[in-house]
């Protein structure tokens, strides 16, 4: 008998054999997720249509990090099912929720059983009629896929996180920047720490630290690009490096929705009891100690403040961010109160005033009328508070049609009125990119204004600022915190309540 070639099939054999082994053995890894930021303050309502879901393959190719780490897609079997989010906005509908849910634990059924699950969700959705909807979607996915199951769950910084919600996560993570540029960085973390604790066979971990931090400020005061944001966001790395931590987050959450869960939460995991709660006090006290330093990412005044100072500076563009009505925070996105005072003012009235864009109304008649109008004639018609008509109702524009962009989703016309360049689009919608305007061939940087329905700037429009400066104007996200009428959330809590003791700060084991 030859026994090297006996010797050499058997290896290969064996080979075979064991590659099969470890094939059988990869985990098995679903994802799902839905996420979306909603204002209780705005009549708006979220529905069904607004929502943009993505199934199976599609999801793995929405998260660019499948593709830049070529070693991800070879560590598990995975099973993405559904990840549907929507623009933030007004409340989600009981009908909308429910279909959500549906679809999630139908598709989930489908591809059972598994070892892992990755939660991929906002943290900030509100339902008519239900208290805690993230809370409830992940108790009722493990009702589907067990106990024994590994969640990991990625969120954003706007998020809320209740006990529900933090019980039924093993890992749980935020982004740590605002802007979210980090987004897909924190989506990653949050799948390596669960491959991790997979392919390490730790488990789950043993302790999860949770801390109400009675703390409710918006996103513009809480931008990482300044402090004692920055400095905050940045002492999770020292806590995330001790030993026994696998993760440590920071949730701001969200103050336009008044619920009893909207409050800041610090969170740790890992498997060192000690180091967990320590990470977790450290970073809920420190939070509590620059709480009264948090200020407006940039100048703010009121609309009539800002303008007189833009209209003074020589440099452009010179961006105004229309807060109030802000869409990506979850104003309805058509309030018209202060494209409705920009129409008034004497300095817009004559084509060689200053060059200003507003960006932007709805108005899908008046899209359609400057269709068929054609460039370079003129349109006349209304357009906003379709919507949220509590602050000023439909504004009516008149006049020349400069550009049609013709979207199969949401198509936009720009109507030039004296020397106001107005964007009216069929739905509503941010403008975050210099492209979003250069497709109208609005020539952005040679504006001396542009007014956007945003509060901080997104990382494009920052970059192509001259000069910047915040508005209070009026929306469902209205920035005047003290003003707004709740009356479900927990008192006290800073701002509202700036002369509140100072809280235990105590440190609760979910699941202890």
């Amino acid at each position: 008998m030859n026994f090297t070639r006996f010797f050499g099939a058997a290896l290969a054999f064996l080979m075979l054999i064991g590659c099969s082994s470890a094939e059988k053995k990869r985990p098995r890894v679903a994802i799902v997720g839905v996420g979306v930021e909603c204002s209780t303050f705005s009549p708006a309502r979220t529905t069904l249509d607004m929502f943009r879901p993505r199934y199976g393959e599609d999801i793995l190719k929405s998260y660019p990090f499948f593709a830049e780490d070529t070693t991800l897609m070879a560590r598990a079997e995975w099973l993405p099912t559904m990840v549907s989010w929507a623009t933030p906005g007004g409340m989600v509908t009981r009908a909308c929720y429910d279909s959500l849910l549906s679809r999630s634990l139908e598709l989930l059924q489908q591809n059972l059983p598994f070892d892992a699950l990755f939660l991929d969700i906002h943290g900030a959705m509100s339902v008519e009629g239900l208290d805690d909807p993230e809370g409830d979607y992940i108790t009722r996915i493990r009702e589907v896929i067990g106990n024994d199951v590994i969640i990991s769950t990625s969120m954003d910084p706007h998020g809320c996180v209740s006990h529900r919600l933090a019980e039924n996560s093993d890992l749980i993570t935020a982004y740590r920047m605002a802007p979210h540029t980090d987004r897909y960085i924190s989506r990653k973390r949050a799948i390596d720490n669960l491959l991790d604790r997979l392919e390490s066979g730790k488990g789950k971990p043993k302790y999860k630290a949770w801390v109400n931090v009675p703390i409710l400020l918006p996103g513009e005061k809480t931008s990482t690009r300044i402090d004692p944001g920055k400095s905050l966001y940045d002492a999770i790395v020292p806590i995330e490096a001790m030993d026994g931590v696998t993760d440590a987050a920071i949730w701001m959450s969200y103050p336009w929705a008044d619920e009893p869960r909207n409050h800041a939460v610090v969170m740790v995991v890992g498997d060192d009891k000690k180091q967990v709660e320590a990470g977790a006090k450290s970073l809920a006290e420190k939070f509590w100690s620059v709480r009264s330093e948090f200020e407006f990412v940039a100048p703010t005044a009121t609309l009539d403040e800002v303008l007189a100072t833009a209209l003074k500076s020589d440099k452009k563009p010179y961006f105004i961010s229309d807060m109030g009505d802000n869409p990506t925070a979850g104003g309805a996105g058509d309030v018209t109160w202060t494209l409705d005072k920009l129409l008034n003012r004497s300095e817009f009235k004559s084509p060689k005033g200053k060059r200003i864009i507003y960006a932007s109304i709805p108005g899908p008649e008046l899209v359609e009328a400057a269709r068929k109008a054609g460039v370079g004639n003129r349109v006349k018609g209304y357009a906003g508070a379709a919507v949220d008509n509590r602050y000023a109702g439909p504004v009516l524009l008149d006049g020349v049609v400069e550009a049609v962009y013709e979207n199969p989703d949401n198509s936009q016309a720009v109507i030039r009125i004296g020397s106001m360049q107005v964007i009216v689009t069929e739905k509503r919608r941010g403008f975050h990119y210099e492209a979003d305007f250069d497709r109208l061939n609005l020539n952005p940087r040679q504006a001396d204004i542009i007014v956007v329905k945003l509060g901080y700037l997104t990382e494009d429009l920052y970059d192509m600022r001259a000069d910047w400066m915040m508005a209070h104007t009026r929306g469902g996200v209205d920035q005047e915190l003290t003003e707004l009428p709740y009356k479900r959330i927990q008192r006290p809590i800073f701002p509202l309540d700036p002369d509140m003791a100072d809280p235990a700060l105590d440190v609760i084991f979910i699941g202890q």
